[in-house]
């Protein structure tokens, strides 16, 4: 994770680089950063690659140290995805809550947004948390937030 953060920064920075003086010694030093930091990274990828071939080739019985704490480090991958997952649901779930609980804050006809606890709109004077379609009472017919008179049968609209 940190190297994916420091790999994305480099990345930014490397970009940044090439629009700054390349004579300056501050781009010289961080072009040279990110280049041993590339390289550094295609070193470790390609120990990455011999390891996963030697443990495929020798399989558990040459490395049976090291496949016991693979195991232990593939579950508990495993149970930090899950538990990743499960925040991030929830922090969905919080931001629909919040959402919906603004939206009963923000005025249908001036999109107005009042402070908590007010019933009517303090720019214009429309209930809030009121369903953004109105149907009228007498006949059932939709109509927009607001109207006082039913646009179906001509009956005044409760607000």
């Amino acid at each position: 994770m940190a190297n994916d953060l420091l790999g994305g920064l480099g990345g930014l920075m490397g970009g940044l680089a090439s629009l700054m003086p390349q004579d300056d010694p501050a781009v010289k030093l961080l072009t040279t950063q990110k280049e041993l930091s590339d390289l550094q990274a295609q070193e470790a990828a390609i120990y990455t690659e011999i390891g996963r071939k030697a443990f495929a080739q020798d399989g558990a019985a040459a490395f049976s140290q090291e496949a016991d704490r693979l195991k232990l480090i593939q579950s508990n991958i495993a149970m930090a995805q899950e538990k990743l997952a499960a925040t991030q649901f929830e922090q969905q779930t919080a931001e629909a809550q919040k959402q919906q609980a603004d939206s009963a804050r923000t005025c249908p006809q001036c999109e107005t947004f009042n402070p908590e606890g007010i019933k009517f709109c303090q720019e214009c004077g429309t209930k809030l948390g009121v369903p953004q379609k109105a149907f009228c009472p007498s006949c059932g017919a939709e109509n927009p937030v607001g109207t006082r008179f039913c646009g179906g049968c001509g009956a005044r609209l409760g607000e």
